[in-house]
């Protein structure tokens, strides 16, 4: 059997599928199964995985139409099964399944706006439901293929090199972060396609934390992110203004989360480095807005969700349309009224 994972929609989404991904090889293991991403962050959740063969990445957003269309037909008639991981609900992923020419093409059915995105194209489907994690709809998914249950839900999984740790070494060596320091992460940024910036707890208020926690408990601060995040997590640290707050500069998610594993805990928005913490088994303090919790949750460790719990919220479902708030009174009241002190009990209860 030849199964073709296509896994475009991000990084988290990437993580989100690899307990599905080790019931499927488990099942299959003579299988060739194969991985398609658009980011490279996304290729080195999957790079070491055992229960891939290839990892493949193309960037169709920079290639445009014609080269996108070509690679696709380039692989199309190489595999009998393909699968869309959860959530992939615009219809260009549902086009590239339909495009492959697979026998069994793997999908969710939207509760949202799932014919205009030309879900009928799939054939082997099940329907979304809002009160279950992405990683038990990814293993849904793999059931309704296989015709089976399973009784079990795996971790996630993320692999790293013995490079990687050396890596970590060393920074913890040069910044003098010692085996008994209390060392807590944070990640004050998340994705910002289709409005999802305003899914961010404030720079300012993360400074805030940041100050309570090296001044009551003498914790050191790792400020993690993405190059894309570079300003905003240099913001945070200069604004904290103490000597034990420090800027994480990595090659990549792989060295990140090698740096990442020696903290105590981890306090961040909801994004791909919430889920990176999960699959490390840190403790994570997640602080979360318009999104829906039984979506995103940090899978299989312990966590404290902040969340002001408005009636309006969750806000945000799965769907090809910006993030929007429809209040009146404050815009995206959910993130911007919670506080430093709502964060900070949190935190205190895992010292």
């Amino acid at each position: 059997m030849k199964i073709f994972i296509i896994a475009l929609s991000g990084i988290g989404d990437a993580l989100m599928f690899t307990p599905a991904l080790k019931l499927l090889r488990a099942q299959l293991p003579d299988a060739q199964i194969d991985v398609l991403v658009m980011v490279k962050g996304a290729q080195d959740i999957f790079i070491n995985n055992p229960n891939i063969n290839n990892v493949y990445r193309f960037d169709f957003l920079q290639e445009g139409i014609v080269k996108s269309l070509k690679y696709i037909l380039s692989l199309r008639g190489k595999y009998d099964t393909s699968i869309n991981v959860y959530p992939s609900n615009r219809k260009e992923y549902n086009i590239i399944n339909f495009l492959l020419g697979t026998k069994n093409r793997v999908a969710v059915k939207y509760l949202k706006k799932d014919f205009s995105n030309l879900g009928f194209l799939n054939s082997i489907k099940i329907t979304e439901n809002d009160s279950v994690h992405n990683v038990q709809t990814n293993i849904k998914l793999i059931e309704k293929l296989l015709n089976k249950k399973f009784g079990e839900e795996p971790s996630l999984e993320l692999f790293n090199t013995e490079e990687d740790g050396i890596r970590a070494q060393k920074f913890f060596s040069e910044n003098n972060i010692l085996s008994d320091d209390l060392v807590i992460g944070f990640h004050p940024g998340c994705a910002t396609l289709k409005n999802h910036i305003k899914r961010r707890w404030e720079p300012e208020k993360f400074a805030e934390l940041g100050k309570k926690l090296i001044d009551d408990h003498r914790a050191k601060i790792l400020v993690f992110g993405g190059p894309d995040e570079y300003e905003l997590k240099n913001l945070v640290k200069v604004k904290i203004d103490l000597q034990d707050a420090f800027v994480v500069n990595t090659n990549g998610i792989l060295q990140s989360a090698a740096i990442m594993k020696r903290c105590n805990l981890f306090v961040t928005n909801d994004s791909s480095q919430m889920h990176i913490a999960a699959a490390l088994q840190l403790k994570v303090v997640a602080i979360i807005g318009p999104t829906n919790p039984h979506y995103i949750h940090p899978w299989k460790t312990e966590h404290k969700i902040v969340t002001l719990n408005l009636d309006c919220a969750p806000c945000f479902f799965y769907s090809p349309r910006p993030l929007i708030c429809i209040r009146d009174d404050v815009k995206f009241k959910c993130i911007k009224e919670l506080t430093v002190d709502m964060a900070y009990d949190a935190v205190i209860n895992y010292l």
